[in-house]
C-alpha cells in the first residue's frame, strides 16, 4: 500500500519536472550555503533571523528585553517632538515593566521602572545643546570669510 502512494508522488514529481516547474529555482546551480561549515544545531534559527531580518534581540527573554529598552530609552526618545510624547513613551515602557513585575517569567533579572522625569530632563538637555555636526554661527561666518579671502587673492592679476 505504501508503494502505491510513493508511486503516485513520484509520478507527480516527474510530471512537474516535465512541465518545467523546477526550472529557475532560487539557488539553482550554486553550492549549498554553509556546506563547508561545521554542524550547528541552531542553523535553522540563525538562517531564519538572517533571512527575515529579525534582530537577535527578539530571542531574548522578557526581562532582558525590558532592561535593554530602559537602557536605550534616552536614545529612543531623542527625536520625539514634544515633552508629552516623551512622557507617554516612557510611561508605556513603565507599564510593560510593571506588568512583567506582577507575573515574572524567565530569568531573575532586576528590572526597575524608569524615572519619567529624569528621562524628560535628559531629553530637554539634549535638545538645548546644538547637534555636534552642525557648526556654530561664528564658525560658518569664519569659513565664508576665509573663502572670500582666498578668492580675492587668486582673482587679482
Amino acid at each position: 500500500m505504501a508503494y502505491a502512494w510513493e508511486a503516485a508522488v513520484e509520478a507527480q514529481i516527474r510530471a512537474a519536472v516535465e512541465r518545467g516547474e523546477f526550472d529557475n529555482l532560487p539557488g539553482a546551480g550554486r553550492p549549498i550555503p554553509g556546506r563547508d561549515l561545521p554542524y550547528d544545531e541552531q542553523w535553522w534559527i540563525k538562517g531564519l533571523l538572517e533571512r527575515e531580518k529579525i534582530p537577535a534581540e527578539a530571542l531574548l527573554p522578557t526581562p532582558l528585553l525590558l532592561r535593554k529598552r530602559a537602557e536605550r530609552l534616552p536614545e529612543e526618545v531623542r527625536d520625539l517632538p514634544t515633552e508629552a510624547a516623551v512622557r507617554a513613551y516612557a510611561q508605556e515602557l513603565n507599564t510593560q515593566i510593571v506588568a512583567w513585575l506582577r507575573t515574572p517569567t524567565g530569568p531573575r533579572v532586576v528590572v526597575r521602572p524608569v524615572d519619567v522625569d529624569a528621562v524628560v530632563g535628559q531629553w530637554r538637555a539634549a535638545r538645548a545643546r546644538p547637534a555636534p555636526d552642525t557648526p556654530g554661527v561664528g564658525e560658518v561666518s569664519e569659513r565664508r570669510a576665509r573663502r572670500r579671502r582666498w578668492w580675492r587673492r587668486t582673482s587679482r592679476p
